[in-house]
C-alpha cells in the first residue's frame, strides 16, 4: 500500500488520530455495497464513528449486518444534489466508488464525479476526504498506464488539488475471501492446474489484507481544529 502526500491540511490538525474522538465523527462512505466499504464501515462504527452510506439502491446494504446502525441515502456521485444532501454534517467522506464498469466513457465519468464530490464537500464544510486508488508500477509514465490504473491516478490527483484536505491512498491486490476478483481466481486455481497468462501477469503484485485498509480507516484523522 502506498500514501500519497496529503495536502491542504488545515492548521492545528492532526492527519491520523492516536485514539479515538471521544464524540466521533460523522462519516460518510460511498461504495459501501462493495467489498471494501462494507467491511469498512462496521470498523467506522466499532470505533464509535456515525456512519452514513451513500448508495444508488440503498435496498442493496440492507442485508448487512450493520445496516440498522447506519443512514442510508439513496444517490449518484455524478449528481451535485445528491452529493451535497449526502455530505451534509459530514466531517469525513470515503471515496470507494470508480465507474469501470459503465462502458467505454468511464474516465471521462470518473473525472466528473471526482469534481462533484470535491466541490460538494467543500460548499458542506467537510474536513477531509479519503480516495482509494490503484497502486501503479514504478517508473511508468501515465500515458503508458491502462485505462483504469490511469483513471484511478486522475482521481487521486482531482482530489489532492481540491481545496478540501485529501489522503489518497493507492492499493495492489487487496486480498480477502468474498472479494469478486479473490473468488474468481480461487476458482480458477481449483479447476485449471495450467493457465496461460498475460503479459502484465509477470509483474510482482502487492498483496495486502483488506483487514489492514479497515482497521487503518477505522481511526479516520481527526478533523476538528483543536
Amino acid at each position: 500500500m502506498n500514501t500519497d502526500d496529503q495536502r491542504n491540511a488545515p492548521p492545528h490538525t492532526a492527519e491520523v488520530g492516536g485514539g479515538h474522538d471521544s464524540e466521533g465523527l460523522h462519516c460518510l462512505v460511498t461504495g459501501a455495497s462493495g467489498y471494501i466499504g462494507g467491511r469498512l464501515v462496521p470498523e467506522l462504527l466499532e470505533a464509535g464513528h456515525s456512519v452514513r452510506c451513500l448508495a444508488r439502491s440503498p435496498d442493496k446494504l440492507r442485508d448487512h449486518p450493520w445496516a440498522s446502525a447506519v443512514e442510508s441515502v439513496r444517490g449518484d456521485v455524478t449528481d451535485p444534489d445528491s452529493v451535497a444532501e449526502a455530505l451534509r454534517g459530514i466531517d469525513v467522506a470515503y471515496y470507494l466508488v470508480h465507474s469501470l464498469g459503465s462502458g467505454s466513457g468511464f474516465e471521462e465519468t470518473d473525472r466528473r464525479a471526482a469534481r462533484v464530490f470535491a466541490d460538494q464537500a467543500q460548499a458542506a464544510g467537510v474536513r477531509r476526504i479519503v480516495y482509494l486508488g490503484g497502486l501503479t508500477p514504478r517508473g511508468v509514465p501515465e500515458n503508458s498506464l491502462s485505462p483504469h490504473l490511469r483513471s484511478r491516478t486522475e482521481v487521486g490527483r482531482v482530489f489532492l488539488d481540491a481545496p478540501v484536505p485529501a489522503t489518497v491512498l493507492r492499493a495492489g491486490v487487496v486480498i480477502g475471501s468474498g472479494s469478486a476478483s479473490f473468488e474468481m481466481l480461487r476458482y480458477l486455481t481449483e479447476r485449471l492446474p495450467v493457465m496461460v497468462t498475460p503479459v502484465g501477469s509477470t509483474r510482482a503484485p502487492s498483496p495486502s489484507g483488506c483487514g489492514t485498509y479497515c482497521a487503518t480507516w477505522s481511526a479516520p484523522p481527526r478533523c476538528r481544529t483543536t
